[in-house]
């Protein structure tokens, strides 16, 4: 302790004390090294100060580039993956919190993710991955998952947002869909003014409120369609449906969903029939060859 060190430098020194965090200790000791004495007697205090200071900024970065590895390790890519992008305080994680199983940190300050959420949104018990990453601008941010995934969310709060989000997504691939998160803060009449603007603009997009639920079906819809995929459900005769669809591509005939259920065993099977938008009547027979479409029930009776 230095002689005489003065109220504001034993307010940040007491700051540093009850910090929780790498930032509150660096704040706090930048706080000490301006408010402490001049004096020569405090010089060994000040080299103090800045050696805690140094080595808490190298830890950070050593737990920055750890986080990193991590996060490239463990998450692995789901069937159909979407990210949630925007900017702090945009709202990204109640958007994964009401959309999916996942539970994230919610909070009013800025930068609250600091590093990839995942939940899984089922929509009719489609499993589709959802990742919400740490704001744009956030040291934790880095755009590797955004150009891989299948389907980018930008999440926006205005709609000039959407040129500065655009700037880490030239390298991504994926279809966009903008959300304009918080809606039920304006009137009906700007709602409109915002809806024909974005169409204006040719976006694909959805106006969205995590607190009334404005929206939040529509962007489920437009989620799943944004992956080009066909959903085929299977039954067994003479009992109901399975719950649980087969994902395939646009194209594909009941000769890809039978390589799939019997594990390339074609030979077993003895009958087809179908029921949905590809068939005639409801339990049509039909060939192996025969297309399919989305939400399609297949019968296959076996030898």
């Amino acid at each position: 302790m230095a002689t005489n060190p003065g109220y504001e430098f034993t307010q940040a020194e007491k700051h540093y004390d009850e910090a929780q965090t790498d930032e509150e200790k660096l704040k706090a000791l930048e706080e000490m090294i301006r408010t402490m004495p001049g004096h020569k007697s405090a010089e060994a205090l000040r080299a103090n100060l800045r050696s805690r200071y140094k080595r808490i900024k190298l830890e950070m970065v050593e737990k920055k580039k750890r986080g990193k590895q991590t996060n490239r390790q463990t998450i692995k890519k789901g069937d159909m993956q979407a990210v949630l992008v925007g900017l702090t305080n945009a709202g990204k994680s109640s958007i994964l919190k009401i959309l999916t199983n996942a539970n994230p940190k919610i909070a009013s300050y800025g930068f609250t993710t600091q590093e990839p959420e995942i939940g899984i949104l089922y929509y009719q018990t489609c499993p589709i991955q959802i990742i919400d990453l740490p704001a744009i601008g956030a040291e934790t941010f880095e755009t590797g998952i955004i150009n891989t995934a299948d389907t980018i969310l930008v999440v926006i709060e205005k709609i000039h947002e959407i040129s500065e989000i655009e700037k880490v997504l030239e390298k991504a691939k994926g279809k966009r869909i903008i959300i304009f998160n918080k809606i039920d803060l304006y009137d009906e009449q700007t709602k409109r003014k915002i809806q024909e603007t974005l169409r204006t603009k040719r976006y694909n997009f959805a106006l969205i409120s995590c607190k009334t639920r404005e929206g939040i079906e529509e962007l489920k819809e437009k989620i799943f369609k944004s992956f080009s995929k066909i959903r085929v459900y299977t039954k067994q005769p003479g009992k109901q449906a399975d719950p649980d669809p087969i994902i395939m591509n646009p194209g594909a005939i009941v000769e890809d969903a039978a390589k799939i259920i019997f594990k390339g065993r074609l030979d077993v099977i003895k009958r087809i029939r179908i029921w949905g938008p590809s068939s005639k009547f409801g339990g049509q027979e039909v060939g192996i060859k025969h297309e399919l479409k989305d939400k399609d029930t297949l019968e296959f009776q076996t030898r």
